[in-house]
This record gives structure tokens, sequence and C-alpha cells, in this order.
């Protein structure tokens, strides 16, 4: 059964609340969309390119009435948001976000809508990268990604079933984690490297001679930092929200690199030949795996 939404609420209108929207609109499932942010040049831009309807900047009139509402904002501004949309939401109003650290977005569903918790759906589309604003909103984001629901123990089974069908109505493969397990994968395949790509980014333009040598970077330093290019506010707020396991995964990369350096040191190069062959091994399995998805 294709249930669609009358008004669709979608705080954050970028490049995944705006892509949310316009496939729902491509597919049918959406009457009308609200769009809030604080940028008013963003959301007039939302409005000219057809990604929302109608806008606002004060997230509380505009869920009055909406049946659902998609958080796609930095997770630490979730609370404040919640905190102001709790008394205003209707009844039957189903609330999700698109965050990727969901621990800590339980946590905040919990402490600002204890009373709404079974129209509560947390879930993590995994289709990032470094643009932003309403212009990068694009129909076919999230077609054959993956999205990653963690619905709560209170949550309502028709709550959970209307979000994982409207993220299905965007083409998306569906998965379900919990919290804690969601947020330790993540720390490894998409915290850490965020994190790796900034600070190595920020090591060379310390360096004396960063600025020549970015002169001469070309498709490897693009490809590898291409993440450097990301949200800081978002990242930010990731890195603070997944803090214990985006711990672990730095002192692991740490040991890791620490075994590279006394290799390099000793001119050891059996050993980082077998390094580098257990690497590529794992990446070319990985790649190939993921080109058949």
């Amino acid at each position: 059964m294709q249930r669609a939404i009358q008004t669709l609420v979608v705080v954050g209108v970028g490049l995944i609340g705006g892509s949310f929207s316009l496939a729902l609109k491509r597919a049918r499932r959406v009457e009308r969309v609200i769009g809030v942010g604080r940028s008013l040049d963003n959301l007039q831009r939302a409005l000219d390119l057809g990604v929302v309807d109608a806008t606002s900047q004060d997230v509380a009139s505009a869920v009055r009435g909406a049946d659902l509402v998609l958080l796609a904002t930095p997770v630490g501004q979730m609370a404040g948001l919640l905190e102001a949309m709790a008394p205003v939401l209707a009844p039957h109003a189903i609330v999700t976000d698109a965050g990727s650290t969901k621990g800590n977005v339980v946590d905040v569903f919990r402490r600002c809508l204890p009373n709404h918790l079974h129209r509560c759906v947390p879930a993590h589309p995994i289709a990032g990268s470094e643009l932003s604003g309403a212009a990068a909103a694009q129909y076919g984001l999230y077609e054959n990604r993956d999205v990653v629901l963690t619905p709560l123990e209170e949550s309502d089974a028709d709550a959970v079933d209307v979000v994982a069908e409207l993220w299905q109505a965007c083409g998306a493969r569906l998965h379900r984690m919990r919290p804690d397990e969601h947020d330790s994968v993540f720390a490894t395949v998409s915290h850490l490297p965020h994190l790796l790509a900034f600070s190595y980014v920020d090591t060379i333009a310390a360096k004396a001679d960063g600025e020549r040598c970015l002169d001469f970077a070309s498709t490897g330093f693009r490809d590898f930092t291409r993440i450097a290019g990301s949200s800081p506010e978002m990242w930010r707020d990731i890195a603070l929200a997944n803090r214990e396991a985006l711990l672990a995964e730095l002192e692991r990369f740490r040991a890791g690199l620490d075994g590279l350096i006394d290799e390099v040191g000793r001119g050891d190069g059996e050993a980082l030949a077998e390094r580098f062959r257990r690497a590529r091994a794992v990446r070319t399995a990985w790649h190939q795996k993921f080109l058949r998805k």
C-alpha cells in the first residue's frame, strides 16, 4: 500500500533534506513540502528550484499540522529544534532524522519528545557528499543507496513502516541496526576517514612550504582529500556526538600508524609491501562489491 504524506516539513533544506523532498515529489508520495532553515537566501533558492512549496524560519509554526518532519540538520542542532516543536506537534506526526550518528539522536528524542516517542523513527541515509545547500539537491540521490533505520523500542510499527516506505520510494535499500551498532560501524567507515582528511589537509597548511606543496598536488591528493571539503559544523557535531566510538577508532589507527612508522624507519620493504598488499586486496574486494550494488 502506497501512502502519501499530505504535509512534509524538511528542517535543513540542503543535499540530504532537499533530495528527499524532490524524490518524494517525483514519486507523488507527498502533497506539500515546507522547508525550514536559517538562511533566507537558501530558502528562496529552494523555492525557486521547486525543492519545497513553502518556507519558514520558525520551526514551531512550520510543523503545526505536519504529517512527517525530517530533521536534516547537523546533529548538534536537533535538541533545540525538537524542544521548539514539541508543544505543537500533531499527535499523529512522525518525526525522523537524517543524522550520521544515532545514539545521541535517540537520547535527544527521549529527552525532548518523551510523550511522542511512539512516532519517532531515527534514520541515516548513506548518501552524503561535500556539497551543501538547496542547489545541491537532486532527484536520484538515494537510488540504490543504503538507508539505516534505528527505531526506538517505543516506535509504532506503523510509523516505522511509513518511514521505510518513503525511503524505498526514493529508491533506497533499507537496513535496521541498533543505535550503538550503527555508531560503531560508521565511526570506522565514515567518521574516521573524514577526521583524517581534515587533519591531513590542516597539517599541510601548517607547513612552512604548504602552499608550495599544494601547487603540485594532483589527482591522488584530490581523491584522498575530497571529503575535507565537507561542512565543518556538521563534522564537528558528529565527532563530538560519536566521541567514544571515534576515540576507539583513532587509537586503533594510531597503532597502525605507529607500525607503519616503524616499518619505514627500519627500511623494512617486505613488511611495507605486505601491508600494502593486504590493504589493496581488501579495497579491491570492497570496490567490486560496491559496484554490484
